[in-house]
């Protein structure tokens, strides 16, 4: 009975993932860019789409990551060093997506568009949304560093 959190929380991180693999792959259809081109050209032409592919594997390793975090909870394990090590990868690759989001902006700003705000906008949000991890998972190292007792 007491897992039932912990099994609600695993079922959440791989129905986001699930969430973003279909946005991943449904959104670049729907651009109004590629109204009339077939999927080859949607898929394999748009260089910022396969920036963005590569930019979002951090984030799949991240839910992973986080999968297992919650697996070693589930478990009691919580002061195992698989648990640092998970809480450690999920702070690097927040970071990776950190400087990610920052190239693509640079990317944006560089590009001439007429609408740059929504890119923008998009990116400081996983900016924010990552530098919120990092705190998180940094938070998380130094408690469980600490034995478990908040300062």
């Amino acid at each position: 009975m007491k897992n039932i959190p912990t099994i609600f929380l695993q079922i959440l991180t791989v129905l986001i993932a699930i969430a973003a693999v279909v946005f991943l792959l449904w959104e670049p259809q729907v651009e109004g860019v590629n109204a009339h081109a077939t999927l080859f050209e949607i898929y394999f032409t748009d260089p910022f789409l396969v920036y963005a592919y590569i930019g979002s594997i951090p984030f799949f390793v991240v839910l992973y990551n986080a999968f297992k975090v919650l697996g070693y909870v589930r478990q009691d394990k919580v002061f195992s060093d698989s648990t640092f090590k998970a809480l450690r990868t999920i702070k690097y690759c927040a970071v990776i997506i950190i400087c990610f989001a920052i190239v693509g902006e640079i990317f944006i700003m560089l590009n001439t568009s007429d609408d740059r705000a929504g890119g923008v906008f998009m990116g400081v949000l996983v900016v924010s949304g990552s530098i919120l991890i990092v705190a998180i998972a940094e938070t998380f190292e130094q408690v469980l560093q600490s034995g478990g007792s908040v300062k």
